[in-house]
Formats: C-alpha cells, sequence, structure tokens
C-alpha cells in the first residue's frame, strides 16, 4: 500500500517540499507520496485527525502552524518540546510523535554551506514565529555570544525571549520593536543577521519586499534570508549591495527535509537529489 507524507501550513503555493521529498522517495524506490494540505489554523484539527489513518506516515509542518499543532499530537521529542514548535510529525500506529528537524537544519546549513560556526557569534533575528523558536535554541546550543530579537510585535519577542531566558543562562537575550532596526547598535555590531519573517516570500503578500535595504544591513556579517522561494530574495540583493556575505533558505530547507525523511523511512537521504530538485523547481518558478 502507498502510504502519503502531507505538508500541512497555509499558503503552500510557494513550497518545493513536495518536488524534493517526492524525488528522494522515488530515488530510494519508497512506496511513499507526498501531499501538500492546505491548511488555514481553522481547519488545523481536522487535518491532525486524518493524519491517525494507516495510510499516513507523517507530515512537515509549516507556517502557520507550527506552534499550534503541538498541544493536538500525543507525544513530543525533547527538542520539540522545549522550543514548543513542531515541523515534522511521524505517525506510529496512530500515535502522532512531534519533533523539530528546524533546529539540525539550521545548525548544518551552516556548517556545511557556507562553513560557518556558531560559537561566540553575536546574533539578530528578524521575527519571532515557530522557525525563529527552532533558530533560538540552536543559537544557545552552540553558546553564541547574545541574541537581539527584533518583531513587529514586540510583545512576541518578548515572549520569545522569555521563553529561552531560563536555558539561555548567562547568554544575554533581548527583544526590541521593529521600528528600532534603523538605529539599533545590536544590529551594527551583530556577525549573523537572520531573516525568520515570511518578507519577500514568493506568492506571498510581501512577494519583492525586504525587511532591511542596504544602507542597514552590516557588510560584516553573514545574513541569512530563511526564505528560500524565490532563491534569490530581495532581503539577500540588499545583502549583497552592502558588501556582506550571505546564505539563502534553500539550504536549511533541504537539510531539515532530510532529518524528516530520516525520521519516516529510517533510511539516509540523498542530498544530492533533494537540492537538485529543489533548483530545478525553482528555477521553473515554482
Amino acid at each position: 500500500m502507498t502510504r502519503l507524507v502531507t505538508l500541512i501550513g497555509y499558503p503552500l503555493k510557494h513550497s518545493v517540499s513536495a518536488v524534493f521529498q517526492q524525488a528522494a522517495f522515488s530515488e530510494c524506490g519508497l512506496d511513499l507520496k507526498y501531499e501538500n494540505w492546505e491548511t488555514p489554523e481553522a481547519e488545523l484539527a481536522g487535518a491532525v485527525d486524518r493524519l491517525r489513518g494507516v495510510s499516513i506516515a507523517g507530515a512537515n509542518v509549516t507556517i502557520p502552524c507550527k506552534e499550534k499543532i503541538v498541544p493536538l499530537l500525543d507525544e513530543l521529542s525533547d527538542t520539540a518540546q522545549r522550543i514548543s514548535a513542531v515541523n515534522t510529525v511521524v505517525n506510529r500506529d496512530g500515535r502522532l510523535m512531534g519533533f523539530n528537524t528546524d533546529v539540525e537544519g539550521f545548525v548544518s546549513s551552516l556548517l556545511h554551506d557556507a562553513g560557518y560556526r556558531l560559537r561566540n557569534r553575536k546574533v539578530v533575528l528578524l521575527g519571532a514565529g515557530g522557525v525563529a523558536r527552532a533558530v533560538m535554541f540552536a543559537l544557545l546550543n552552540q553558546e553564541v555570544t547574545w541574541v537581539t530579537v527584533f518583531n513587529r510585535s514586540v510583545d512576541r519577542g518578548r515572549a520569545l525571549v522569555r521563553a529561552f531566558t531560563r536555558s539561555a543562562g548567562r547568554i544575554p537575550l533581548t527583544a526590541l520593536p521593529w521600528e528600532d532596526l534603523e538605529t539599533s547598535v545590536a544590529l551594527k555590531d551583530c556577525d549573523l543577521l537572520v531573516n525568520c519573517t515570511s518578507i519577500g516570500m514568493r506568492y506571498s503578500s510581501t512577494e519583492g519586499e525586504t525587511p532591511l535595504v542596504a544602507d542597514l544591513i552590516p557588510k560584516d556579517a553573514l545574513v541569512y534570508d530563511l526564505v528560500y522561494n524565490p532563491e534569490e530574495t530581495p532581503f539577500l540583493r540588499e545583502a549583497k549591495k552592502a558588501g556582506a556575505e550571505t546564505l539563502g533558505g534553500l539550504s536549511m530547507l533541504i537539510h531539515q527535509g532530510a532529518a524528516s525523511f530520516e525520521l519516516w523511512t529510517g533510511r539516509k537521504a540523498p542530498l544530492d537529489i533533494m537540492f537538485r530538485s529543489a533548483r530545478e523547481a525553482l528555477a521553473r518558478g515554482a
């Protein structure tokens, strides 16, 4: 029997997960099919119930459902529990297990595709949603120097900081209003600038936009945009104008997807196939 793996979130028009995961399943000779289930928050509970069916192997979870899905699952990995966000679900005989592979994807992408180690780095995060929670967890585990979060809702940014204050130990965490970016000393001094928002994402309401223009981007920082569609976002173009090193979100997408693949299948993911098929899809304007 062919089993399904699904992607839960909304909207999904920008996603290439189905393309590269299906290519990986085929490469490994697995009888699995990947489907997109567009799921607004109001329909999440129903989608989760469907995941319990015998024909479902598991799911990926994306915006805006990564945090909302947590209380609907039967069990969480230690990492997912500590982050309070899930991006991967495994169906084990009707019990739904939640994992977060974004942490591994973030660290692996920096190391393998940029040769970049996080220890002792000064970091600015743009955004405070589910992916920002995973990134924050990764940063603290890698012993960065400090983290400053900017979010349009400063209360949500502060909530993110509060959630990780205890595990941060002596690592200073700060949340500031988005409006303070233009005058921020933290932005000027950071080593790593990470966009955890969806600003600039293809088919979104902010398509073609950038969270920062070149004049505000520190040229000595690595600028990492977790948006992957388009592969070169407006933010990355502005960062290049500023003279900064850049890394696009496709790297994290594939590395977290590879970790998800291994949870569903118990097989090593074919990274080269995943990267190639995703890039081909993006080049076609997926």
